[in-house]
This record gives structure tokens, C-alpha cells and sequence, in this order.
């Protein structure tokens, strides 16, 4: 079995999403990338909420992917594996068609806090 290829990995955070192409037999970082260079927006539009639109995570995620195929001559299509870590307690709610239907609520929104400490 030929297991030469590449790994591609992305990180789906609150304030950036980053992506790292390795070389799967060595492990060896081929390009990284890291969309926005500024980090990206929380929405709170109350006091303790704190929301992102997966919309935004998507065009970060092709933004990434474009800037790794553009700094490296390795062809994407040689990808055997893609790893995706998201940030923790995040809720991103759809529709049948697997649409958003609404910014997802993030890990550091805190309107729930309340509701926590009572059933404690």
C-alpha cells in the first residue's frame, strides 16, 4: 500500500481559522495558512452573548485552503485525509438542507450562565 500523500488539517476557531498541509509520511509542515491576519468578529448584540456566523468560518476555510495552494507546488488532489478541530460548546443550528439558520452561539457567550448556576 503506497501511503504517500499529504494530511490537511484546519482549525475552526473564534478568532481565526488556521490550516496546515503535512507531508504524511515524514509529518514534515509543507504550508500553513491563517485567514483573517486580524481576528475575526464576535457578534454581541447583548451584553454576555457571543455569536459567529458559520458562513464566515467557510469563506476563512477556502481562504486558507487557497493560500496553501498557491504558496506550495503539492496538488491538493494528493490530500489522503482532512482533519477538522472546532472550538469547544459551540451550537450551529440548520435547517433540512444543512443550511444556518442563525449566527451559532460560541463557546464564550454567556447568557446561559444564570440558568447553570441555579440547576447546580
Amino acid at each position: 500500500m503506497n501511503s504517500s500523500g499529504y494530511l490537511l488539517g484546519y482549525d475552526i476557531g473564534s478568532s481565526s481559522i488556521k490550516a496546515t498541509l503535512l507531508d504524511s509520511e515524514t509529518g514534515k509542515v509543507i504550508a500553513s495558512a491563517t485567514s483573517p491576519k486580524t481576528e475575526l468578529d464576535i457578534i454581541t448584540e447583548k451584553p454576555g452573548w457571543a455569536e459567529q456566523h458559520p458562513d464566515t468560518w467557510w469563506e476563512h476555510v477556502k481562504k486558507t485552503t487557497a493560500e496553501i495552494r498557491s504558496t506550495t507546488t503539492a496538488n491538493l488532489r494528493d490530500v489522503k485525509a482532512v482533519g477538522i478541530s472546532y472550538q469547544m460548546h459551540g451550537l450551529v443550528i440548520v435547517d433540512h438542507q444543512k443550511q444556518p439558520l442563525r449566527p451559532s452561539i460560541i463557546w464564550c457567550d454567556s447568557r446561559a450562565v444564570d440558568i447553570g448556576n441555579k440547576a447546580f
